[in-house]
């Protein structure tokens, strides 16, 4: 989840959109240009990450979970990344979502941006985040929007028909399916970390998200004449909870283990899960908050859909205090979601730096909501 960043000068919006569908072989945008490093190559070696059954947990079966709540916590200490399958989301419904996805970013851009996003806002479309960047853009257009429950109306639906309008219903309905299951699915996730860490008691963890906001993000990668320049999204751990992303079978994620990138296959019938910043808070720093980027490449575009776990703004979020008393002590001070999302929308671009300096931020007098 690639946060936007707030230089305090004024930024020039440009229209990358147009940049996009041009032929850029003979100058490549310097916008879109980003250092690059020996370690910067594209990963020359596949992640042997675990795929992750579900289908035991599922039905409640006592060992099946222990063996899947065993391999997450695997996972979760080396690199916080992982893959799951028998998730209970509908194939269907991500096939769904992924046609709607890319029939949206084929519109013309003035249809696009119906939905602009606005200044401070997370929802919207953009293009390359260049309303808030001058350098360093990556190459991709993202749609967002929120996601709750609300008694009133179905807020997913609601919000394309508000944006794009009535001829987008079926597409709002689609995302509207698409976020209750993949609330679902966090929730399952969230009772499978709690009983990986070892404090598995009443849902501590699931409680905490009941009530959630959360963040989906369409991403479109645009094919690129010159891949080797730039990136899809620049290395960076997301904020938020837990990431559960659908994606194409393109490829172009990649994930940093043992100061190695490393490449992930695509599976047809997985999801990927990423541990984020805040649940390595909750953990009490001991599971990863996964560290990835994603490449681009000449041929093909590439289409994922992000489903990033939130709670409310105004949660209070600190380990399970089991946790903290087999510590010895709590890592990270207790904090609010709208604290660390205003942080990373002022103050820093997420990065592998993030928590610690968001740390350091919380303790200091730059905070002002302290």
């Amino acid at each position: 989840m690639e946060q936007e960043n707030y230089d305090s000068h004024e930024v020039k919006i440009i229209d990358s959109s147009q940049i996009f569908v041009q032929e850029t072989h003979d100058k490549f945008p310097t916008q879109f240009i980003w250092p690059k490093d020996p370690s910067s190559e594209n990963a020359t070696e596949v992640l042997n990450e675990c795929v992750i059954d579900l289908k035991g947990f599922m039905e409640h079966d006592k060992e099946a979970t222990l063996h899947a709540a065993n391999l997450i916590k695997e996972s979760s200490v080396k690199h916080g990344f992982f893959q799951v399958v028998n998730h209970g989301v509908d194939p269907a419904l991500l096939v769904l979502a992924d046609e709607h996805g890319r029939a949206f970013f084929k519109l013309p851009i003035a249809e696009k941006l119906k939905c602009k996003k606005k200044d401070g806002s997370m929802v919207g479309f953009v293009s390359a985040h260049s309303g808030r960047f001058s350098e360093k853009l990556p190459w991709k257009e993202l749609l967002s929007f929120e996601y709750h429950e609300n008694d009133d109306n179905e807020v997913v639906a609601e919000y394309f028909n508000s944006t794009l309008g009535s001829e987008y219903k079926e597409t709002g309905l689609v995302y509207q399916k698409f976020c209750q299951s993949m609330k679902n699915l966090a929730l399952n996730l969230l009772e499978l970390l709690e009983i990986s860490l070892g404090v598995d008691s009443h849902n501590y963890y699931k409680q905490l998200y009941e009530d959630s906001v959360s963040l989906v993000r369409c991403n479109h990668y645009p094919k690129c004449s010159k891949p080797e320049l730039t990136y899809g999204v620049g290395p960076h751990c997301d904020p938020i909870t837990l990431t559960i992303l659908y994606q194409d079978q393109i490829g172009g994620l990649e994930v940093l283990v043992d100061n190695k990138w490393k490449a992930v296959k695509p599976h047809k019938d997985a999801l990927v899960i990423n541990i984020g910043d805040t649940f390595q808070a909750l953990s009490n720093g001991k599971y990863k908050s996964c560290l990835h980027r994603v490449m681009v490449n000449t041929e093909k575009p590439r289409l994922s859909v992000a489903f990033f776990l939130c709670p409310k703004g105004d949660k209070l979020l600190k380990p399970h205090q089991k946790l903290i008393e087999r510590d010895g002590r709590q890592v990270y001070p207790d904090f609010k979601w709208e604290e660390l999302r205003q942080f990373t929308q002022k103050y820093h671009r997420a990065d592998e730096n993030t928590l610690e300096e968001f740390k350091q931020w919380l303790l200091s007098s730059k905070n002002p909501m302290h």
